[in-house]
């Protein structure tokens, strides 16, 4: 067993309602886990268990593989330790009891894509989000917010954003249901507890009626308080529950050698404590595009070599940016040639609502076409692709791109109608001669092939929008990722020799994800706006800012910095707290790449 901090010991010693406050790499959820494993050999009585909840499921996958490698923790204890997040906790809580404050009985997940979906043509109606109004963002808030709710209690289609507040209206309305679930589980962890939003907080506070709560905390590391979380979530714990405090903050062990917490620390601060930091590495590169993002694909080579030269198996190179947009142009050129450098391989965290509904789209084509013509089906997933694409943040020109592919559609229907021919420039002609070539194709049973066939001629089509659909479609790497799914596609394939509800189970398999609690670290090199990394850990991270736009010398624009434009007149709090979370995501080493003339605003003292 490795050597424990006195913090710690005392953290296993204590009993009742804990706080444990500690930094990036600090052991929390380590010695949270031990704890749980304490608790479970001297506590539980048969079929209770610790529950140990956290905001993201890298780090339920991370707590889930440290525990199945525990020595300190016999297997029959481990059973007893159950590890998931917030949301999967309150779906089933939802599930099971939500018919008490009026939900229907038979109630379905609406996912992020699906909600997009539901809430686009509210936000047509409203300017893109950075021209609204604060009475106009009030008014479509709360436009979004009863739609949400119709949705859930006429239609029993229930979205995230609402789990935590039907929960706590179940918990707080019910003291029996409150009583089964802490004789289910007498203990709780709460891991991130500085980032539970209003509801969230509900929640705990329901629970720690009849269960000791353990939190863990990161005061300096309140990334979300955008959706809600409350820079006084922690003190409000400490006033409703009295708990036993213990502080890892001068702890570290991730990145111990390093001075990379140090730095984070410093950053945090706004004042560098030395010139030197071990473990941080700062380069500057030239201005433009093509020295930019040569600047990154050597850093990341160099960084991967000596992963490689180190002959590690799993080791893990983390790419960070600041925004979406950049995520995606850095995926690209990583995937290219540029020069003398070489393509890298690596995955990039994209946001999935569009590769979803893009995958919806070529499941669909698997699918045996139906008797009566499906084609007005298909079109109705595409417009859902633009429609959903966006996710929370829809771009106004893809819902006016489904209005129009709608639109030409009842055009075309009229004409057939009227025994016209469709107009030769209707954009539904080259959507239909693509939609028939991939109804042409003579499937072979194994769906790897199949839906890279369907894709291929979605990309060769003459149909913009469908090609769209299969990049879209690449940046999930659907079969990569699915064992799961091939099965179940072979298994259709099996008894029908067709993919017959390929649909339905693609669908049913994206829900699933949205709950899935297995699954490896990422390993190799990974792709990620920063907020994505929040609860990871890699062997090396790189931070990568975009660079200033400039006309006669003047910048005329600052896009994709870790600051807003990299001005320093504003409030850097929230970007001094990302980029800490960012940097000490790292166990061995991290580069940042910012551009020579502007540096960051953060590194500068």
């Amino acid at each position: 067993m490795f050597e424990l901090s006195d913090a710690q010991k005392g953290v296993l010693a204590a009993s009742g309602n804990l706080l444990v406050l500690g930094g990036p790499g600090s052991g929390k959820t380590t010695v949270a886990t031990l704890k749980a494993g304490k608790i479970v050999r001297e506590s539980l009585r048969h079929s209770q268990k610790v529950i140990f909840l956290s905001f993201a499921r890298p780090t339920v996958a991370r707590i889930v593989e440290s525990l199945s490698k525990s020595t300190e923790i016999e297997n029959e204890d481990k059973r007893a330790i159950e590890i998931d997040t917030y949301h999967a906790f309150f779906w089933r809580l939802i599930r099971s009891h939500g018919y008490l404050i009026g939900l229907p009985r038979k109630i379905t997940l609406l996912t992020p894509s699906a909600e997009a979906i539901a809430l686009a043509s509210i936000r047509n109606e409203y300017p893109a989000a950075s021209k609204l109004t604060d009475a106009q963002a009030n008014e479509k808030a709360a436009r979004e917010l009863d739609e949400r709710k119709r949705l859930a209690f006429e239609d029993g289609r229930v979205c995230f954003d609402l789990f935590a507040e039907l929960t706590a209206e179940i918990l707080h309305g019910s003291q029996k249901i409150r009583v089964l679930i802490s004789e289910a589980y007498p203990y709780i962890i709460l891991d991130e507890f500085q980032d539970t939003d209003a509801d969230q907080w509900n929640v705990v506070q329901a629970l720690g009626h009849g269960s000791e709560v353990i939190a863990l905390a990161d005061p300096e590391q309140r990334i979300y308080e955008f959706i809600g979380a409350d820079p006084e979530r922690i003190n409000h714990y400490r006033e409703v529950f009295g708990p036993t405090e213990f502080d890892l903050r001068n702890d570290n062990f991730r990145s111990a050698g390093t001075d990379i917490a140090k730095f984070g620390n410093d950053i945090l601060g706004g004042a560098f404590g030395s010139e030197t930091y071990c473990g941080i590495t700062v380069n500057t590169y030239a201005p433009n595009q093509n020295q930019a993002y040569a600047a990154i694909k050597t850093q990341v080579l160099q960084a991967r070599k000596r992963q490689l030269d180190s002959g590690k198996e799993d080791w893990s190179i983390a790419v960070l940016v600041p925004t979406r947009k950049m995520t995606r142009a850095v995926s690209d050129h990583l995937r290219s040639q540029q020069g003398q450098l070489p393509p890298v391989s690596h995955t990039a965290a994209v946001d999935v609502e569009a590769a979803i509904l893009a995958a919806e789209v070529i499941a669909f084509l698997l699918q045996p076409k139906s008797p009566e013509g499906d084609f007005g089906s298909f079109v109705k997933l595409v417009c859902n692709f633009y429609e959903g694409r966006g996710g929370v943040t829809p771009a106004k020109t893809h819902i006016e791109e489904s209005a129009r592919i709608n639109a030409a559609l009842e055009r075309a229907v009229q004409a057939k109608r009227n025994k016209k021919e469709i107009a030769r420039n209707s954009l539904v002609l080259p959507m239909l001669d693509t939609y028939r070539n991939a109804r042409a194709i003579a499937l072979s049973g194994d769906p790897e092939i199949d839906w890279r066939a369907v894709r291929t001629v979605l990309e060769a089509g003459e149909c913009k929008r469908l090609r769209e659909v299969a990049t879209e479609s690449r940046n999930l790497r659907l079969l990569g990722r699915g064992a799961q799914l091939r099965t179940a596609l072979s298994q259709i394939w099996r008894d029908s020799l067709t993919y017959a509800r390929a649909l339905e189970v693609v669908q049913r398999a994206f829900v699933q994800e949205h709950f899935a609690r297995a699954g490896r670290p990422e390993s190799g090199v990974v792709v990620m706006n920063m907020h994505k990394a929040k609860g990871k850990q890699f062997d090396e991270v790189i931070i990568f800012e975009g660079w200033p736009r400039r006309k006669n010398g003047n910048i005329i624009s600052n896009p994709d910095r870790i600051v807003r434009g990299n001005a320093r007149n504003q409030d850097l709090g929230q970007a001094r707290q990302n980029f800490r979370v960012s940097i000490t995501r790292a166990m061995e080493q991290t580069t940042i790449l910012t551009p020579e003339g502007d540096p960051c605003v953060l590194l500068l003292t």
